[in-house]
């Protein structure tokens, strides 16, 4: 039973992980906290879905359909929500009031357009297949989605650590103003930075939909507020930070609704994040595997 727990919990917690990437890079990059990433996380959600019904296309087809979705919508966001502030040196406070505004529009036309119905895949989608192994039930889900989340997350590090782009990247969060007299364009950094995030986001949003049958409206604001638990917990800004921690999460929230109840799931997971900051304030990765202070090594 404890393994079983255990199983489910890194699943989960590896969506959360993944979720939480996407929020910590932008946080990395331009230090803003992107309040309507949960709702990209629902559109992708929406979009990967929408492909399946109407061109009754395959699982790997709503995945691709949801990263596509969410990073053109967390690009557009950046054009409307985050340059214009950028442009006028506001304070980073301006942008998070901004990506609240944003979230709730994209809430309501989501609301609007679904009516408030819980949507659900066809259960076709993906073939239910079970395997037994040393005792435990293991779902060939299951397997396909951590291993999706492990190619995400490795390609994600080459990209940041071993490409000229990804260098782009690092030169700007580090220092935009330096990264200029480099040569590089700061708004093409952006550009790739936000679509990243969004695809996390939106790949996410499927891999959650399908794992639990239920697309709806709400679905991104409970995550997000676990995303913010995440990238403190695994220190701001630090990429492998937020994976561990996202695995954390996800394997204390699951033990805990087996063992003791939902309602108790949240506050122990609060109270795993206070101490852990009492005797780690900067998380438990925090600082120097950030996406800037790798940069000045």
């Amino acid at each position: 039973m404890l393994m079983q727990q255990l199983l489910n919990g890194i699943v989960v917690g590896s969506v959360y992980g993944v979720f939480a990437l996407g929020f910590t890079l932008i946080f990395g990059v331009n230090h803003i906290m992107n309040m309507a990433h949960g709702t990209i996380f629902m559109w992708g959600a929406f979009a990967g879905l929408f492909v399946v019904l109407t061109f009754d296309a395959p699982f790997l087809a709503a995945v691709l359909a949801g990263a596509i979705g969410g990073g053109l919508l967390a690009v557009v966001l950046d054009f409307f929500a985050f340059r214009p502030l950028r442009k006028r040196n506001a304070p980073e406070f301006s942008s998070i009031v901004s990506s609240i505004g944003a979230s709730f529009i994209l809430l309501s036309l989501a609301q609007q357009v679904t009516a408030t119905r819980v949507l659900r895949f066809p259960f076709e989608t993906f073939p239910v297949v079970i395997l037994n192994f040393m005792g435990l039930r293991i779902q060939l889900l299951q397997l396909v989605i951590v291993g999706i989340v492990v190619v995400m997350v490795f390609g994600l590090l080459f990209y940041l650590y071993r490409t000229s782009y990804g260098r782009q990247i690092r030169s700007v969060a580090f220092s935009e103003s330096t990264s200029k007299l480099l040569g590089i364009n700061p708004m093409a950094v952006n550009f790739q930075v936000f679509f990243i995030s969004g695809a996390l986001a939106g790949i996410a949003g499927v891999l959650i939909g399908i794992v639990f049958n239920s697309v709806h409206f709400m679905m991104g604001e409970p995550l997000l507020l676990r995303a913010f638990v995440v990238i403190i917990l695994g220190g701001l800004g630090s990429i492998p930070g937020a994976l561990i921690a996202g695995l954390l999460i996800g394997i204390v929230q699951t033990l805990s609704v087996a063992y003791l109840s939902a309602g108790m799931a949240d506050a122990i997971v609060f109270s795993l994040l206070f101490l852990v900051l009492l005797f780690r304030p900067t998380g438990l990765l925090g600082g120097a595997t950030s996406v800037a202070r790798v940069t000045r090594s």
